[in-house]
């Protein structure tokens, strides 16, 4: 699932980023902040009616993510 589409406060992992191009400079800023796959990842708050940003942790940080970027990440939510 698209990381846009994680419950607020449901745990994941990171799966994969999405290349939009070969050389593709929002995908490599997301894998350099630590989005890589395998990295535990949390939506902290979603503004409201459904804009931007998405306060995200990853890791032990807090970004804010534009709706449009987050949808590169993809995530496997972790068990109940």
């Amino acid at each position: 699932m698209q990381l846009t589409e994680l419950a607020k406060n449901r745990p994941a992992r990171v799966a994969a980023i999405r290349d939009a191009r070969g050389d593709d400079p929002i995908a490599q800023r997301l894998r350099d902040l630590g989005f890589i796959p395998g990295e535990p990842v949390l939506i902290v708050a979603r503004a409201p009616f459904g804009g931007d940003p998405l306060l995200v942790r990853i890791g032990g940080t807090r970004f804010a993510l534009r709706r449009i970027e987050a949808a590169r990440i993809t995530v496997e939510p972790d068990s109940p």
